[in-house]
């Protein structure tokens, strides 16, 4: 069992934390919400007054934080100063390189091991532990993190030297932006031409055409029962968080000379969805706006 402070309970840091208390690790849990730290210490976890004060006796420290200034702060003013020597730190959040591999060298310099490992598979992956984390930095760091990794996700994936796991997640989340805008177009196409939605997805999803957009995630109601589509576009991954990773992309992209002309297309199209009042809705939501709604 080891002693592990988590900070940053949110709709995904609040699931696994829960996970790795349910492994039976010691869980000390932070987060500006007192609502988000009182759920997880209703899942086993201990509550910290502080990010300070979870850190202190921890052996491995875990984030789950909204944006690369809120790493470089939690880190440089709550973490390297105050967790015990030899602690594994593990930044979950998904941010821009730039501030991963900052961080990251803060830490070296201070003598503590990280990683960073963001995750794919949103509140449901975490939820059941079944998450994607794409993870940078050494081997043998990578090798110590993975056991605690293992406890909330099923795929863990190294993706070289610091920073790289932020690269691999934003390259993924552009990926499956600019598919899923490809896929409802052409469900809104085959509407306008007589398709049914269903022939259609049979068609698509046995083709050239298919692509995880369609076959786990149809923005269609109807083909796909589990997708968000069929509960009036709940959200398993929100139109803003897209928007964030869409825009991350595109800072790497202009910061490495990379043309990313659809990712770009993408993050104006999701622009205009969150700005339209979707921020929280799924963004496989954006069928809609594409269907003139």
């Amino acid at each position: 069992m080891a002693k592990i402070a988590f900070i940053g309970l949110g709709n995904m840091g609040g699931p696994m934390a829960a996970n790795l208390a349910k492994a039976q690790h010691h869980v000390t849990a932070f987060d500006l919400s007192d609502a988000a730290v009182a759920a997880a210490v209703e899942k086993g976890a201990h509550k910290a007054a502080s990010a300070a004060e979870a850190v202190r006796d921890a052996e491995i420290v875990v984030t789950m934080l909204p944006a690369g200034k809120h790493v470089r702060e939690v880190y440089e003013k709550d973490v390297l100063p105050n967790v015990a020597k030899g602690a594994l730190l593990i930044d979950c959040s998904t941010i821009d390189v730039e501030s991963a591999r900052h961080v990251s060298a803060a830490a070296a310099k201070a003598g503590f091991e990280m990683v960073d490992a963001p995750v794919s598979g949103g509140v449901g992956g975490a939820t059941a532990g079944t998450l994607t984390f794409m993870v940078g930095g050494p081997e043998a760091v990578f090798a110590k993190a993975r056991p605690i990794l293992e406890k909330m996700g099923k795929n863990i994936v190294h993706a070289g030297d610091s920073g790289n796991g932020q690269a691999a997640k934003i390259c993924n989340n552009m990926i499956l932006g600019i598919s899923m805008i490809a896929v409802s177009e052409g469900f809104m196409l085959g509407k306008r031409l007589g398709l049914d939605a269903q022939k259609l997805f049979n068609v698509v999803s046995t083709a050239s055409g298919s692509c995880w957009s369609l076959v786990n995630y149809c923005p269609v109601p109807g083909p796909v029962p589990a997708s968000p589509a069929n509960r009036d576009y709940q959200a398993g991954f929100t139109a803003a968080m897209m928007l964030k990773d869409l825009l991350l992309a595109q800072q790497a992209s202009a910061a490495s000379g990379a043309a990313t002309p659809l990712g770009a297309e993408a993050a104006q199209l999701f622009s205009l969805f969150v700005n339209a009042g979707n921020a929280g809705k799924d963004f496989s939501g954006i069928i809609k706006m594409l269907d003139g709604k």
